[in-house]
């Protein structure tokens, strides 16, 4: 496959990129280098920046049909857990009754309509019949210090020994929210490599007790009306970004980033790397996160908006995609390409066609199938995909 035309972020002026056998083979600004084999099918795109394909550090796969569900701000995350089981249970039950391998295909399409091509679950391991994107579910998963029975004989089982523990730890405003973090670590007794989700209670000499800590600032905010001091935390362990589900945050991704850059806690640089390099490193997933020859060909190209650079970056949605690459396989792309690929007999057949904002999408799967099961179990599910009519 031959890429043509492409702004890739950090990188100056138009590159072409080859990939085969799922990896990236090439990535030039001399497209008479590329020699062009003609079984290989071609692209060529105007107006567009690429980059690699996302990585989520934090969403709960299957809870990505529940709308945002609080009432109030929140002093913590107990204080939430409570209030919404005795004053939105008709809501929760109405959706738990979706079959979970349902719920789970959408939260996957939740990520691959954002850009996103590794997502780390966390909860109980889930059976993915096809996961068309990478789902990342050997770590292990503790809830929290409040909700997960038995927390201290799991993290100290010694039994586990190479895998990172992720966990909610310090999600709230309040001094329990910070003494839980010192709880967790002073019952850390075999030194295990410890992944905070929200953090915004902790402090610069907590956050060095953890191998990375994952930023969820739309459910932080949604929730608490606050988030980590991410300005100071992030000079002690690394920042991950996650999007977390639904439940607690919007399906978008990109008003996630855009929250985010306005608090200022990143330079535009620092927040991009929360979703690329840096997880790719923490997760010990080399083969993802850059464009670059021999990687995994991971590869998103957005409909640039009228800006370059980062600014193009951060003004994207997921309307804006227009192709999404997942080890060297097509798992979406935008009308506006579609003859070009027909064109060279490439076969649309295990691909639905959707309307995404006003977008025809083309995606991967029977994304139509799904859909219409969803709203038998739950009419009132707000998908924000819809099906094309014609």
């Amino acid at each position: 496959m031959l890429l043509y035309n492409l702004y890739i972020i950090e990188t100056e002026g138009s590159q072409h990129i080859r990939v085969q056998n799922g990896k990236i083979k090439a990535v030039t600004n001399d497209e008479k280098t590329l020699q062009n084999n003609p079984k290989e099918l071609r692209i060529r795109f105007e107006n567009v920046i690429a980059f690699p394909g996302l990585i989520n550090s934090h969403d709960h796969l299957d809870f990505n049909l529940f709308p945002q569900t609080g009432n109030r701000i929140y002093n913590n995350y107990t204080e939430w857990g409570k209030d919404i089981h005795t004053q939105n249970k008709e809501t929760i039950n109405t959706v738990l009754k979706i079959p979970q391998h349902l719920r789970t295909a959408w939260g996957l399409y939740k990520n691959l309509l954002n850009g996103i091509t590794t997502v780390v679950n966390h909860g109980p391991r889930l059976k993915i019949a096809d996961p068309f994107i990478t789902v990342i579910q050997d770590n292990y998963s503790l809830h929290s210090v409040q909700f997960e029975k038995y927390w201290r004989l799991k993290l100290n089982n010694i039994f586990i020994k190479k895998k990172p523990y992720v966990i909610h730890v310090g999600e709230g405003t309040d001094e329990m929210s910070h003494r839980e973090i010192d709880t967790l670590i002073k019952m850390n007794f075999f030194n295990k490599s410890l992944f905070a989700v929200h953090g915004i209670a902790m402090d610069e000499e907590q956050v060095k007790k953890f191998k990375a800590l994952i930023w969820c600032p739309g459910s932080n905010f949604f929730l608490l009306d606050a988030t980590g001091d991410i300005k100071r935390l992030k000079t002690k362990t690394h920042i991950l970004f996650g999007t977390d589900s639904t439940l607690t945050a919007d399906w978008n991704l990109w008003n996630h980033l855009r929250l985010a850059r306005n608090t200022g806690m990143m330079n535009d640089r620092e927040l991009y790397l929360t979703l690329t390099k840096t997880p790719s490193v923490a997760w010990e997933q080399n083969h993802t996160g850059a464009i670059s020859v021999n990687k995994n060909a991971d590869i998103v190209i957005g409909k640039s908006v009228n800006c370059t650079g980062f600014d193009a970056f951060y003004s994207l949605n997921p309307e804006n995609i227009q192709l999404v690459l997942q080890k060297g396989n097509i798992r979406l792309f935008d009308e506006e390409i579609k003859n070009q690929l027909t064109n060279q007999d490439f076969s649309i057949s295990q691909f639905s066609r959707i309307m995404l904002n006003g977008k025809v999408k083309y995606v991967y799967g029977d994304l139509v199938g799904f859909m219409t099961e969803i709203l038998s179990y739950y009419p009132g599910a707000d998908l924000p995909v819809s099906v094309c009519k014609n």
